[in-house]
């Protein structure tokens, strides 16, 4: 999972926020178009999003409206528009927070570390596992596909937990399914047949091809991974 995408088309301005970023020890990417960025959000897991109004073609506020419709990331705006209804409609699109341009760089690294601080609560340690464009924040019990929620059931939550604790690992059926359902369980061992598919249906591009979670065939299941 990358920690901060930009979208920032003046080339100066994004790659300083982005050797800044990085040497403060976050993943970044920067795109230079609201539709390479929007596109990268669709494909990889991100954890926030720092958003530039003005850009070629299609604005932020435009942007942050399409991604809104499926993707609940902390979004920090960027603009020279400082005007009051320039914020308000920044906010009203679905901006988390707004930082006026011309910007002092610590500022914009102390609103940052804000904005991940309350959307993470990150005083209580949650801990987020992340797998492609899967990630998963066991404090909250929620998972994300590409930004966008995926609903869980509690089995489906668990068998997916464990899976992605063990990534790349073959894990035999028996095993996997007596982690889950516990070794004095009534339920059958096909219940656990029954739960990857329906995991596949939820997160897989092509639950009929699935890339994410393979079957080695007469042993189990693996998440993740080069494949066998």
């Amino acid at each position: 999972m990358t920690d901060i995408l930009i979208i920032e088309d003046n080339e100066e301005l994004g790659k300083l926020i982005s050797d800044f970023l990085k040497r403060e020890g976050y993943t970044v990417e920067w795109c230079t178009t609201a539709e390479d960025g929007i596109a990268k959000l669709k494909t990889a897991a991100c954890k926030m999003l720092l958003l530039d109004v003005m850009l070629p073609g299609m604005d932020g506020y435009e942007a942050l409206q399409e991604i809104r419709r499926s993707m609940k990331l902390p979004v920090l705006m960027m603009s020279a528009r400082t005007d009051d209804q320039s914020k308000i409609t920044g906010l009203e699109v679905g901006a988390d927070d707004y930082i006026d341009k011309p910007f002092s760089i610590p500022v914009l690294g102390s609103k940052i570390k804000a904005l991940l601080r309350r959307s993470y609560d990150l005083t209580e340690d949650r801990q987020l596992l992340t797998c492609e464009n899967i990630s998963m924040d066991l404090g909250a019990r929620i998972v994300y596909k590409a930004g966008r929620e995926i609903v869980l059931t509690t089995k489906e939550f668990a068998l997916l937990e464990y899976m992605m604790k063990n990534p790349g690992q073959v894990i035999p059926k028996e095993k996997l399914f007596n982690e889950v359902w516990g070794f004095d369980s009534f339920s059958e061992q096909g219940s656990l047949n029954v739960h990857i598919r329906w995991l596949r249906e939820k997160l897989e591009d092509d639950p009929k091809d699935p890339k994410l979670i393979r079957t080695v065939w007469r042993v189990g299941y693996q998440f993740g991974g080069t494949g066998i």
